[in-house]
């Protein structure tokens, strides 16, 4: 009924809005969304910049930003050692992925799980930060038991540790099944984590894919829903970390983007002023615009 007589609709991000118009994603409602789809609008939410601030974070050991980066390598130490890994130089030099997330299939875990034997071969260690389904509880503490010097997880939630893997880590993963926006990759641009996604809703919207002829690149990204296409994107994002210029010309363009509230209140701002419109027309007997 609400979809049926509001005059426009919004939802949180442009291509969760065309996903939500097809049966895998729409639930049933695909139909009645489908049909209004000249009044669908898709906005992809905003972040708090206050709490999730490099240059003001007091959960970090040193503040950060995109004209000084030099602070992130004080965080990489801390959040290391906050999961008991070690912090020496050669562990510095590594990469260091992040995931903080629900441990269940929506956040692609299953992909993850599929990839156990291959992860601990990479050249990187991981930090990762969540609850969620015993099975994937379990997938990581064992991990973790087998591969104590690269990989480590805490399961629980902390506003410590997240704010340490988004200061901290080099990348941060985030592999979803469907995310009709996400918050923590903007957080990981904010902070200068390159986020590695899938490209789905507002993940698509918000993280721009590396190529070398891209300037405005911000992460890296993959499109099936297969383990090796995650696998794929894990080892560009590392092949890239080899390259310490490039690496933090990718840093500084997810940090230059923004995604504040004021920039999505902004888009609000335009919806509710064609809402307006479009009523005043329907009342003036006009076609509505």
């Amino acid at each position: 009924g609400g979809i049926n007589q509001s005059t426009l609709l919004t939802t949180v991000s442009r291509t969760y809005a065309r996903e939500i118009q097809t049966p895998e994603c729409g639930h049933g409602f695909d139909g009645i969304l489908r049909r209004r789809a000249k009044e669908l609008v898709g906005i992809v939410n905003g972040i708090d910049t206050d709490v999730w601030n490099p240059e003001r974070d007091a959960h970090l050991p040193a503040p950060f930003g995109a004209s000084h980066l030099e602070g992130k390598r004080a965080a990489k130490i801390a959040v290391l050692g906050r999961f008991g890994l070690e912090a020496d130089d050669a562990a510095l030099r590594r990469p260091l992925i992040g995931m903080i997330s629900r441990m269940v299939d929506q956040k692609g875990l299953d992909l993850i799980a599929a990839n156990a034997a291959e992860l601990p071969r990479l050249d990187a260690a991981f930090v990762v930060l969540g609850t969620g389904e015993a099975r994937y509880q379990d997938f990581w503490r064992t991990l973790a038991a087998q591969h104590p010097r690269r990989i480590a997880v805490h399961v629980g939630f902390d506003e410590e540790r997240a704010h340490l893997i988004e200061g901290g880590a080099d990348a941060f993963l985030m592999p979803s099944r469907f995310e009709p926006c996400g918050l923590n990759q903007m957080y990981s641009l904010r902070y200068g984590t390159v986020p590695i996604v899938r490209a789905v809703g507002g993940l698509a919207d918000t993280v721009v894919d590396y190529s070398p002829r891209r300037r405005h690149a911000t992460g890296f990204v993959f499109y099936n829903y297969r383990p090796e296409a995650l696998l794929d994107a894990l080892r560009r994002a590392l092949a890239l970390y080899r390259d310490p210029v490039k690496w933090r010309a990718l840093q500084r363009s997810g940090m230059a983007r923004d995604y504040s509230w004021d920039h999505s209140a902004r888009e609000y701002v335009k919806i509710y002023d064609r809402a307006i419109r479009m009523a005043g027309a329907r009342r003036a007997g006009a076609p509505s615009a």
